[in-house]
């Protein structure tokens, strides 16, 4: 298992288009490493016992009215202990401008100063949630992932067993490529497996006798997609007339990725069967299943109905 342990504070820059008070200070080398961000309060009255220092640091509209009335000598000895602790940056929010004395202590100590416009709450929120996504543990596995009627379908199977061309068909039939031959996956939480494509391989697919070809350019960007939560994955098998297959599908099987699991199918794969058909019904089952209605067992029920009203006969 693979796990990202960092994400470039350049990154974060661009994703939240951040204002840089501090553009001397080179941010290519600072990275981020926890999910969770501190507010200023306590640091700002000289209170540092448990300082989270290796979290993005937020002063909101209380913190900087704070700032205000103090003494400059104090706010600039508060500064110099804040800054020297190893903080990888400093962000304002609501448009709020850092003061002369804040970004000479950021460029003393090399602590980028920040401006966001967005108000406290909200960037604290959204910044929570998207290091929680971008720092999560993370493996890669080889796979198709396409979005089929809104569900995040993982196609598996031994290499030449034909997943790029049922995600081709998929796509012509109106569904959305995440990735193709090369599936990361992250657990953003204990419910949810997110999936993305690497970036260099991102909208493309590999057909064998063709070559690569771009998803995006030939069907638009209707037809692919950034990221997919994984609901559910089918595993395409060589058919064999010795092995036994699952004709009701009344017991779930699942497959495990860093220790969540997900519904998982076996389809048998021999010519003749149309597996984007086959994807598409598959998809469809399984969102009747999470709204409550299970083909098999109303079927399992039926059969019982009517052998109790033949015994009763």
């Amino acid at each position: 298992m693979a796990t990202n342990v960092s994400v470039k504070l350049s990154k974060l820059i661009k994703n939240y288009n951040l204002k840089n008070c501090t553009p001397d200070i080179d941010v290519s080398p600072i990275k981020v490493t926890v999910p969770d961000i501190n507010r200023l309060s306590l640091a700002l009255v000289g209170y540092f016992e448990h300082f989270a220092s290796e979290r993005v640091q937020i002063v909101g509209f209380v913190e900087y009215t704070f700032i205000e009335q103090m003494k400059r000598e104090e706010r600039i000895g508060v500064y110099e202990k804040l800054l020297s602790t190893g903080l990888p940056c400093v962000i304002y929010c609501r448009g709020l401008e850092p003061d002369d004395d804040m970004i000479a202590a950021g460029n003393k100590f090399g602590v980028p100063i920040l401006v966001s416009e967005k108000t406290t709450s909200s960037f604290s929120a959204e910044i929570i949630r998207w290091l929680n996504v971008e720092l999560a543990p993370c493996i890669s596995i080889h796979g198709v992932l396409v979005d089929v009627y809104g569900e995040g379908v993982l196609i598996m199977g031994e290499s030449g067993i034909g997943k790029s061309e049922a995600a081709l068909e998929l796509i012509k039939r109106g569904h959305r490529l995440v990735t193709d031959d090369v599936v990361e996956i992250r657990k953003v939480s204990d419910e949810t497996l997110i999936g993305t494509a690497p970036d260099i391989t991102r909208h493309f697919i590999e057909l064998r006798g063709i070559g690569i070809i771009d998803v995006k350019t030939l069907f638009g960007v209707g037809s692919v997609k950034e990221t997919q939560g994984i609901d559910m994955v089918i595993k395409l098998d060589e058919w064999s007339k010795d092995k036994e297959y699952d004709r009701l599908g009344l017991e779930e099987e699942y497959i495990e990725f860093l220790g969540n699991k997900v519904v998982c199918h076996a389809i048998p794969i021999r010519p003749g069967r149309n597996l984007a058909v086959i994807v598409e019904s598959a998809a469809v089952n399984h969102r009747q299943r999470k709204m409550g209605y299970n083909a098999a067992q109303e079927l399992y029920n039926r059969v019982q109905r009517n052998l109790n009203k033949n015994s009763e006969e």
